[in-house]
């Protein structure tokens, strides 16, 4: 029979394992971030202490300021880790799809729907925003990519919007950090089994990414977003 307190215990040390590795990212990218976030979570604590000395109302206050204080501090600490992990996969092949499959929401996600052999390529991702195209690669080269998919999609996708990102630090790219932010701002359309019906579509276009001449070069793999619990 399983002890029910070692599961708990087991479970409680993962999260604490995990807190600690990212952490230790935001450390390595960000020196301050820290320090500012523990000084947030102990100034709101401060105040609300201060607060209930002066109005007699401690053994009320100072409970209720914890619990705001930490919360405050953890909403900063997911700020933090979150430019961490955006730092840690830039400029690396796949960060745009890495961003796209870790998006809140009901989507569907294709990584290089199509590319060429000098590694840029063009990511897939299906909602209720409609076809969201992102590319990523040297701009030139992508904007014909971009431009060829989108044709392709608008003979399934009849009448639904797509739109087109390219990601990347040249000019007219925008930074893998803001992808999911302009994504989301694009305006949602399309009922769920409107993007049922599109998902069912899309599967009959034949991918057209081409491989690359000669071995994959060291290390090229898709990154992944770490992500706290």
């Amino acid at each position: 029979m399983v002890d029910n307190n070692s599961s708990e215990d087991l479970a409680k040390a993962g999260r604490l394992k995990q807190i600690r590795m990212v952490a230790k990212l935001v450390n390595q990218q960000n020196k301050r971030a820290l320090p500012i976030t523990a000084g947030i979570a102990l100034g709101v604590i401060l105040v609300f202490v201060l607060v209930g000395l002066f109005t007699g109302l401690i053994a009320f206050l100072a409970p209720v300021g914890v619990l705001i204080g930490l919360s405050a501090g953890m909403i900063v600490f997911g700020r933090f880790a979150q430019q961490a992990q955006y730092s840690a996969i830039d400029g690396q092949l796949g960060a745009a799809a890495a961003v796209l499959q870790s998006m809140r929401g009901d989507w569907t996600v294709t990584p290089a729907v199509t590319g060429n052999r000098s590694m840029d390529v063009v990511h897939r991702a299906v909602g209720k925003k409609g076809v969201i195209l992102v590319g990523e690669g040297v701009p030139t080269r992508v904007a014909g990519l971009l431009a060829a998919e989108r044709k392709k999609t608008e003979r399934v996708a009849h009448g639904v919007p797509i739109t087109e990102f390219q990601v990347g630090n040249a000019e007219g790219q925008i930074p893998v950090s803001k992808l999911q932010s302009s994504i989301m701002k694009v305006p949602g359309t399309l009922k769920a089994p409107a993007v049922s019906d599109l998902n069912y579509r899309l599967r009959a276009l034949q991918p057209s990414m081409q491989a690359p001449k000669g071995p994959m070069p060291k290390g090229a793999r898709q990154p992944k977003m770490p992500r706290p619990r």
